[in-house]
């Protein structure tokens, strides 16, 4: 195997182990559907559909992820999410 070979084996390894994260938002039987709709909508860059079948599973399941990337990405969306009064976590 030459060294780049090598090279661009070792690069393509790297890349793959980037950690990604997600965003779990929980149920809290306080906040509206549409609240919740139009925050994800805003903060998590949702279709309409997407944050309405998110409000849904957060509903009926306890939780949801409603957004996966890295934590750069993901902790600004978070904090939004929090000061709109909703209850994320980065897991």
């Amino acid at each position: 195997m030459s060294n780049q070979e090598k090279f661009s084996e070792e690069l393509l390894i790297a890349e793959e182990t980037v950690k990604q994260q997600e965003i779990v938002l929980f149920n809290d039987e306080v906040n509206t559907f549409d609240h919740v709709i139009e925050t994800l909508i805003a903060v998590c860059d949702h279709t309409p559909v997407q944050a309405e079948q998110c409000s849904l599973i957060v509903h009926y399941k306890g939780k949801c992820t409603v957004k996966t990337g890295e934590y750069q990405d993901l902790k600004p969306r978070c904090s939004k999410l929090l000061e709109a009064g909703l209850s994320a976590e980065i897991v």
